[in-house]
């Protein structure tokens, strides 16, 4: 089965996959089937990869391939996959992009390298890698400067809307930044070309986004089901209906959303609901205690009572 390719028309939410350790932390490979198994039952549109949550930093070029293929193969084309690609190295960017395209991937996502102050700098690195990867390699910018240090304003992101064919999404999420989200999908009115745009941040301000025009969620959110049915309703244009079911998750997603802890607290919950054996974080990583074991438990049992008491 063909890949479809990455384009300005997605929609609906490319979840943000973690990458399974064993508790020795070595892959586990198992994990990585049961937890991409997860996801399409889930019903997400896309899967993203090698992101920051997933931990790619931390991994060998060998282990990322072996992840990478991985998944690809386990999706086997049911859905796009994005591959993350952010790296120090032009070099090791254009390798790992070229080979997911490869393999099928639908296309990459990139930050923009460290300390990268000025709009020209922030525009002249994402142009040079542009060139590289060529006018078929789909690219998702990732505008995350809590994470990155590096600002990239809406003018850089327009230049490259008008520059390069290939960028076709923005990954949204700077905080505080829904009015950076208006902005850039004010763009059409001004005659520019549409991207889609989908938002991180844990999707901690999902329906708000939605509501300023924002395509979707990319982000990993430990009950992707939650993503999947308010990202639905909001293209129903059931806006409350959507905010009263994001609101049953809200006190679990904003603990998960800590930062420094939570992707030790996403991983836990994926591991309490069965979909992976280990919630093992690579060093350098946060490790719960017993409180933060207790503090979560209390939480996913609200929440399951919380839906049992919506039925």
């Amino acid at each position: 089965m063909p890949t479809k390719k990455l384009s300005e028309d997605a929609t609906g939410v490319y979840i943000i996959a973690a990458t399974p350790f064993t508790d020795d932390g070595e892959l586990d490979l198992a994990s990585t089937d049961s937890l991409t198994d997860f996801y399409l039952d889930k019903g997400v549109t896309g899967l993203t990869i090698l992101g920051m949550m997933g931990e790619a930093p931390k991994l060998t070029e060998s282990e990322i391939l072996t992840v990478m293929g991985r998944v690809l193969k386990r999706v086997n084309s049911r859905v796009p996959v994005v591959v993350g690609v952010s790296h120090a190295s032009n070099q090791h960017v254009e390798r790992l992009s070229k080979t997911a395209m490869e393999q099928g991937a639908a296309g990459v996502m990139l930050a923009p390298a460290a300390k990268l102050k000025t709009d020209d700098q922030v525009y002249n690195y994402y142009a040079t890698v542009m060139k590289a990867l060529g006018a078929d390699i789909p690219v998702c910018l990732q505008d995350f400067p809590q994470a990155t240090n590096v600002y990239t304003s809406v003018a850089v992101v327009n230049r490259l809307i008008d520059d390069f064919p290939q960028v076709v999404m923005l990954k949204h999420e700077e905080m505080p930044g829904m009015r950076k989200l208006s902005e850039v999908r004010a763009g059409p009115e001004a005659g520019r070309r549409r991207i889609s745009i989908l938002v991180g941040n844990g999707g901690l301000f999902l329906p708000q986004e939605m509501l300023r025009g924002a395509d979707g969620a990319m982000t990993g959110f430990a009950y992707p089901e939650m993503l999947v049915q308010v990202c639905a309703l909001c293209e129903q244009k059931k806006f409350d209906q959507a905010e009263d079911l994001f609101n049953l998750y809200l006190p679990l997603l904003r603990h998960e959303f800590q930062y420094g802890l939570g992707l030790a607290l996403r991983k836990e919950t994926l591991k309490r609901r069965g979909v992976i054996r280990s919630a093992f974080v690579r060093k350098p990583g946060p490790v719960l205690n017993a409180t933060d074991q207790a503090e979560l438990g209390r939480l996913i049992a609200r929440l399951e009572k919380s839906l049992a008491d919506a039925r």
